[in-house]
């Protein structure tokens, strides 16, 4: 029954992923609005065993899972020279990442100019959970959607995260 549940959210997350890209193309016909989320960054997931979990999907989907789980690697609308990232991780059931939501999964969508739309969700009366966070590969804050489910908002430094993903998989 997992499993199917994993599926299931598996699907929902790249349904949202390309209703995302749906609705980017349209704000971007909008010169007035500010470009928010640019797509999907991370899905990431409570589980009982996070390394059956990675093996599982390994073993009988394919995926190249490493201590973090793994990435997707695409290329970039705006200029198909440049890499983006789609990171995939299972966490320990008892995780307190994912706090202060009572969920069982968290998604991390990427986004443009970070302190720019914090300060907008700020004036929109959005709950941030924390500051913004710095590191070489991208800026991170989460916030709380309506029904309390985490969300981290992700600046990426894909040129930075590359050099990551290449050292993982060496």
């Amino acid at each position: 029954m997992r499993n199917i549940l994993l599926l299931f959210l598996f699907l929902i997350v790249f349904g949202i992923g390309y209703s995302t890209n749906t609705i980017i193309h349209q704000h971007s016909n909008n010169n007035n609005k500010m470009k928010k989320v640019t797509g999907i960054g991370g899905i990431f997931f409570k589980c009982k065993n996070p390394d059956e979990m990675k093996q599982w999907y390994k073993k009988h989907l394919g995926l190249n899972t490493d201590k973090w789980g793994t990435n997707f690697e695409w290329r970039q609308e705006a200029d198909a020279t440049k890499k983006g990232f789609t990171q995939w991780s299972p966490f320990a059931a008892s995780t307190k990442y994912f706090e202060p939501s009572t969920k069982d999964f968290m998604i991390n969508y990427r986004v443009d100019n970070l302190v720019k739309l914090v300060e907008v969700l700020k004036k929109e009366g959005v709950t941030i959970v924390d500051n913004i966070e710095v590191v070489e590969y991208g800026k991170f804050v989460h916030i709380l959607d309506i029904e309390g489910n985490k969300v981290e908002l992700w600046e990426p430094n894909d040129i930075e995260y590359d050099k990551i993903v290449e050292g993982r998989t060496n």
